[in-house]
């Protein structure tokens, strides 16, 4: 459950958005719809609560997540208003700046399904940008959390801060709560830092274990690939050798690789490999959905990775 949106993206690193100059899109986007995307491409079945207009820009995203088998029966279609829009521009060091236009569109209007709507899924999916979004919102978000955790799903969370959403106290007072109660937690490394106020990351880790009723916590480490931890073990997973084309929505993808992993009752090492290769994959292409990723090609990428 969360905001769907398009996504209008400068061409080249380095343009800033405030500099007249061209775009590119739309493209169909929004950290929880590409996270589903994914999911339903490895073959999963899927399902995402959220909200479009009745708009072009709505008609984008709900035409893409529909033909990749994604079940969009609880996406509120709003027949006045607007789909959100997350306009996004990059910088030479692999940096980014967003602008977000979600404040009175559809995305931040959905609210929690009523029980028996949606039978009870194996995962729910959060992440961090959905809560920060907007109050009412991440209300409804919460009572989701307690409806499905309540007929036995479990709850993964990836905390994706964005600091342009972010308000005050929300960290500590949204972000931490979910983290605690999540089964599979999908942090960046400065992410774990902030949740735990610690910098180093295995104190920061300990913590999580002595706080939180986590499982498993998928560090994700960009280029230098992912760390996972156990409460009995830890091992590092290296990043594929891509050449990177467009860095946004590939954390998305790792999330719903490693998740569709254990679904498939895959060990850890694997999901950890077939999630990198799907984070490689969107990548490598311009556009927070546009990697060819399929269970066919993450394949692919791993074994040409084993091979060179």
């Amino acid at each position: 459950m969360g905001e769907i949106l398009v996504e209008i993206m400068r061409p080249k690193s380095g343009m800033q958005l405030y500099d007249t100059g061209e775009f590119l899109g739309p493209y169909p986007s929004g950290a929880p719809a590409i996270f589903i995307d994914t999911v339903a491409r490895m073959g999963h079945s899927a399902a995402i609560i959220g909200g479009v207009a009745s708009d072009d820009f709505g008609k984008c995203v709900l035409d893409r997540l529909s033909r990749d088998g994604v079940d969009v029966d609880n996406v509120l279609r709003e027949v006045s208003g607007a789909t959100a829009v997350a306009f996004v521009t990059y910088f030479e060091d692999g940096s980014r700046k967003f602008i977000f236009h979600l404040e009175g569109t559809s995305a931040v209007r959905p609210v929690c399904p009523a029980p028996g709507i949606i039978d009870s899924p194996r995962f729910l999916h959060i992440m961090g940008c959905s809560l920060t979004a907007n109050e009412g919102f991440a209300g409804e978000i919460l009572k989701a959390v307690d409806l499905f955790t309540a007929k036995g799903s479990k709850l993964s969370f990836d905390p994706n801060v964005r600091p342009e959403l972010m308000h005050g106290d929300e960290l500590q007072r949204v972000i931490v709560p979910l983290v605690n109660r999540c089964s599979i937690l999908f942090p960046g490394v400065e992410e774990l830092k902030s949740i735990t106020q610690l910098d180093d990351i295995p104190s920061a880790v300990q913590k999580l274990w002595r706080t939180s009723q986590i499982e498993i916590i998928a560090l994700k480490r960009g280029s230098s690939g992912c760390t996972i931890f156990t409460r009995d073990a830890s091992f590092d997973v290296e990043a594929y050798t891509i050449e990177t084309v467009d860095p946004t929505g590939a954390g998305d993808c790792f999330d719903a690789a490693f998740l569709c992993g254990i679904l498939e009752g895959r060990d850890l090492g694997s999901c950890a490999r077939i999630a990198a290769a799907a984070g490689a994959l969107n990548a490598m292409a311009m556009g927070p959905m546009e990697g060819d990723i399929s269970p066919e090609n993450v394949r692919k990428v791993i074994e040409t990775e084993s091979t060179a």
